[in-house]
């Protein structure tokens, strides 16, 4: 599996409201490349892809104090990918919810 959860952020919902090209980002296998991610969001989604754009984006660092003194930890690395669609091509995220 390609495509491990669709990113809902603000940004990425301002993105997705353009009329003519909208832009969807989705958090993706590490291992995936541009062409797999594609053709995973044209089988699943029912679209056509215009462009791709990955990267990887890396996790932060937490330093918390305990009881028993600092605890130190970071959160995963991610990679990224912003879809891109062509003319008149839009994804639903709500509707399953």
């Amino acid at each position: 599996m390609i495509l491990v959860r669709p990113l809902l952020t603000e940004k990425s919902t301002k993105g997705s409201e353009h009329k003519k090209h909208p832009v969807f980002s989705f958090e993706v296998n590490m291992d995936a490349n541009k062409l797999d991610i594609a053709e995973e969001v044209e089988s699943i989604y029912g679209v056509k892809v215009e462009e791709v754009r990955t990267m990887v984006a890396r996790g932060k660092k937490h330093t918390r104090q305990t009881k028993k003194g600092v605890s130190r930890g970071k959160s995963p690395n991610y990679k990224k990918a912003i879809v891109k669609l062509k003319d008149g091509g839009t994804i639903d995220f709500y509707t399953n919810v």
